[in-house]
């Protein structure tokens, strides 16, 4: 781990993780994440940004330097934020970069939130998105909850016969909305930046009602036969750590094959931070090389 990794954390513990336990309104969550990544987090240069529509949604185009938006496979990348913040803006620039190192132009779909558009509106914004793309190879991506979303997506779009993306990657995914896992407690003080004691809330505002052992809110308890390589990663410190290593077993026991990797004390989705800590570059740096092999 390196010593920029562990001054990360620490600001991390005490900025973020502490402005998050605080936060009570949705859009103040959101423009503060926006307002942060356009000060923290910067695309490579000769990166282009391109705003579109996919499946009937607004969608934003993250294109390395070179890399044209109608050639070959695309990255369907769903964005984190508990279902509630975050938007393509905020994770364009990491996207740019991941686009640069696949030669892959990636689509960030700006799918409906919560609490104004609650559970399953995410899911089906997703679908469409998928099928707006069909006439191309696609692989699925996803942090946190739009890492959720995105195997949710595979999973529904499996149980519907549509078409099976090439693959699936997921940063820190969030899998399982009754957070039954046992570093939910176990890391709860030790997670750099997620508050364990507002997830609940979260997941309330996201669901209203809904079940959250519904397949599509919980990407852990569905059905994953025939799906196509997963790679999925968490830090061992993370609260959702389990998420991962649950989801990661129930993929095996569905005979799907699955690249797991658990980081020493990584933040929640350390990629993000490409630019910041070395990790966030080797990292994506794997996912290219996972995504360019045979």
């Amino acid at each position: 781990m390196s010593l920029r990794a562990r001054l990360l954390n620490l600001s991390l513990r005490l900025f973020e993780k502490r402005s998050l336990a605080r936060a009570e309104d949705p859009v103040v969550l959101r423009a503060g994440f926006e307002r942060k990544a356009r000060f923290w987090f910067r695309a490579p240069r000769g990166s282009r940004f391109e705003r579109g529509e996919v499946g009937g949604r607004p969608a934003l185009w993250a294109l390395g330097p070179g890399v044209a938006r109608d050639a070959g496979p695309v990255i369907l990348y769903f964005h984190g934020g508990g279902y509630v913040f975050g938007a393509p803006a905020t994770h364009r620039a990491m996207l740019a970069r991941l686009s640069a190192l696949t030669a892959m132009p990636a689509c960030l779909p700006d799918y409906r939130l919560a609490p104004e558009d609650p559970f399953p509106a995410a899911v089906e914004d997703g679908l469409a998105a998928l099928a707006g793309l069909a006439r191309r190879p696609v692989v699925l991506g996803g942090d946190s909850a739009g890492g959720g979303l995105a195997l949710a997506v595979l999973a529904e779009g499996l149980a519907r016969g549509v078409r099976v993306p090439r693959a699936l990657f997921a940063f820190s995914p969030l899998t399982d909305l009754t957070f039954a896992g046992e570093s939910f407690r176990r890391n709860a003080r030790a997670d750099a930046m997620l508050p364990a004691s507002r997830a609940h809330e979260l997941a309330a505002l996201y669901l209203q009602g809904g079940d959250p052992r519904d397949p599509r809110a919980s990407p852990l308890f569905a059905d994953f036969s025939g799906a196509p390589p997963v790679w999925l990663a968490a830090g061992d410190t993370e609260i959702l750590l389990d998420d991962t290593r649950r989801m990661a077993a129930r993929l095996r026991a569905q005979g799907v094959v699955v690249t797991e990797r658990i980081a020493r004390d990584l933040p929640h989705v350390w990629p993000m931070f490409r630019g910041l800590i070395p990790e966030a570059e080797a990292t994506l740096g794997e996912v290219a090389d996972w995504l360019s092999s045979p």
